[in-house]
């Protein structure tokens, strides 16, 4: 799924229209990136944890000149997947219950044309 996926999900199930829910989705990422600039761990319950972790300059080596070179200190974004997101990606959860993958935006459902 890209962002145009999810403006487009977000359009369709909660009846915003295209303009609004790129905002929404732009805002919403701006905030995490915002949260991870600082330094600052994000937790979104039931999906997962973003930490920041620092790691210290080590030695390396170039594989392709077998080179031996020092790989810099530097700071990282990790990711640890909640319990609950490891269970359904694994199919041992509860089915969706998500209104982004079922619902139809307002004036959306099903056709009443025959």
């Amino acid at each position: 799924m890209t962002k145009a996926d999810l403006v487009e999900a977000v359009h369709r199930t909660m009846g915003f229209s295209k303009k609004e829910s790129g905002e929404i989705v732009e805002r919403v990422f701006e905030s995490m990136k915002h949260t991870l600039e600082q330094g600052d761990d994000l937790k979104i319950s039931g999906f997962g944890k973003f930490d920041i972790r620092r790691k210290n300059a080590r030695r390396g080596r170039n594989p392709k000149t077998e080179e031996n070179l020092t790989i810099a200190a530097r700071t990282v974004v990790t990711f640890k997947a909640s319990h609950v997101l490891k269970q359904r990606v694994a199919g041992e959860g509860a089915r969706s219950t998500s209104t982004i993958d079922r619902a139809p935006a307002p004036g959306q459902g099903d056709d009443d044309d025959g």
